[in-house]
Formats: structure tokens, sequence, C-alpha cells
């Protein structure tokens, strides 16, 4: 069993206008001295789905990709859902563009020693199952479909014992802070789905506010901040890092000072590993 499990956890990089390239590219300098197993990005790597802002996040993604495996899921930023509302022109349209650089595989599987990170599609811009009652959530809210939670269960049962079990999806599926927003509609039946996986560990992002917590008192959820200028209630940017060992899950958020340009460790939020039975 490998002692400890490292990985770093990015999102809502946002790619356009409100990108911050002196933090991406403070980043791109720190994560390879934190020596990590693997890397997850959880989403929006862009902000308007443009072909300019796709070809700078891959060119983080191969350059990261390089250094340590890599794992992406697409975040509603990514979706050209006015391309195919209601997926009336069929579901390929609309991740024709983040396809095209990233890939067919929009709920791609990694495997490292001592750990396995699925991913899960929650972006579908415009669709009934991210329907709720407030306008405001138009082609925001994700939803987390019943035959996601049950693959995710199966990739799991296949996995080897003792491995962490993660899962990588775009919308926060704990209220933010701030925000007091849930990023997933239907969010109670998408927690217990996800709890009942045999998920240890969720890595997400969406709310732009950092954030460490538990569903059904087991399962760790590290929320990640983003490095651009949507920072919710403009606080400093944060990435998170995770570490898993034998009987502890550790979200450390490295937070941006402005003032020296850098990432520094700051908060750190720990929880007993729980595996699944």
């Amino acid at each position: 069993m490998v002692a400890e499990i490292v990985l770093v956890h990015l999102s809502d990089l946002h790619f356009g206008g409100p990108a911050d390239i002196a933090q991406i590219e403070e980043m791109e300098t720190l994560i390879p001295r934190l020596s990590p197993h693997a890397v997850a990005i959880s989403g929006d790597l862009t902000q308007r789905a443009r072909h300019g802002e796709f070809q700078r996040a891959r060119a983080l993604v191969r350059q990261l990709d390089r250094l340590v495996p890599t794992i992406i899921v697409p975040g509603n930023h990514d979706v050209r859902w006015w391309a195919s509302p209601f997926s009336l022109r069929g579901q390929a349209v609309k991740y024709a563009k983040y396809r095209r650089y990233f890939g067919p595989d929009l709920t791609p599987v990694l495997e490292i020693p001592g750990a396995v990170l699925v991913g899960a599609l929650t972006a579908y811009g415009v669709a009934l199952g991210s329907l709720t009652p407030n306008l405001n959530d138009l082609a925001v809210k994700g939803h987390l479909p019943r035959r996601e939670t049950d693959r995710i269960r199966r990739m799991f049962e296949r996995a080897a014992a003792g491995a962490a079990r993660i899962v990588v999806l775009h919308h926060n599926v704990l209220r933010g802070e701030l925000s007091e927003r849930m990023g997933l509609a239907h969010w109670r039946s998408a927690q217990r789905r996800l709890a009942a996986t045999g998920a240890e560990v969720i890595l997400c992002g969406h709310d732009h506010q950092e954030g460490a917590g538990q569903i059904d008192g087991r399962v760790v959820v590290s929320t990640c901040g983003t490095p651009s200028s949507r920072t919710r209630g403009g606080r400093a940017s944060v990435f998170n890092v995770v570490r898993i060992q034998s009987d502890r899950v550790q979200v450390e958020h490295y937070r941006w000072e402005a003032g020296g340009r850098a990432f520094h460790r700051s908060d750190v939020a720990a929880f007993a590993r729980v595996p699944h039975q």
C-alpha cells in the first residue's frame, strides 16, 4: 500500500478574460515541487468555450501531464449549450470543442498506485435534469444522473482492495459558505447516491470559494477555488492539495498572496479516512 497519495486539485481556471496568468504561471512552477501523484482539474477550463481559451488550457494540461498523470472533466463554461439547448441538436454538439482539445472521453478514469480517480459529468448546460424554479440557475446548475453514479459504483467495485476511491466532478456538492448555493440540482439525491458508490473523496469546484467538508460523515469533499478574477467575495485565490493516508484524508489550501506573488500553504482540514464497507 502506498504510504501517502498526494493530489493537486485545480478548478475554474477560466482561461480568457478572467484568468490570472501570474497565478497560473506560479502554479506551473509550484506544482512540480509538491511532488503529486496526480493532478485533477474539476472543470471550467475556459470562460466562453472559445478556441483560444481551449488552446491555452490544453497547453497547461499537456505540461502537467508530462509531469504527472492528469485527469480533467468539463465544467458549465466549457459546454456550448446554446448550440444545442436541451440537446435538441444532439448532445455531441455541446461538447464538440471540448472533445477537439481534450479527447472524446467526458468521464475519464485514472488509475495510479493506491488510488482510482473517476470523472463524472455534471455539466450539461440547459438540460431538463438541471432545471430549477430559479431562472438564475439556467445553464449554471449541474445535475448528476443516476447512470453516472451507477457507473462510478461499478468502477469502484473493480478497484483493488485498499485503493482510495476518488470522484472528480465540476459542480459543488456542498453548500457554498458565501454563495449559500448548491451546485447541483436535486442535490440531496446526488449526495445519497455519491455516498453509496463507495467514494471516499470528491473533488469539485464551481463555487469559486475553497472548502473542505464531508457527506454522510465519511466522504471527504475538497472544493477548489479559482485562480481568476472571479473569486467569491473578492477573496484570495486558492487551490487545494489532498493527502490521503491509511487513516486520514487531509485537504490543504494553498492561498495566493498578491504582495509576494506566490501561493503559500494556509489552512488545513483533516478527516478520518473511512473506507466504504
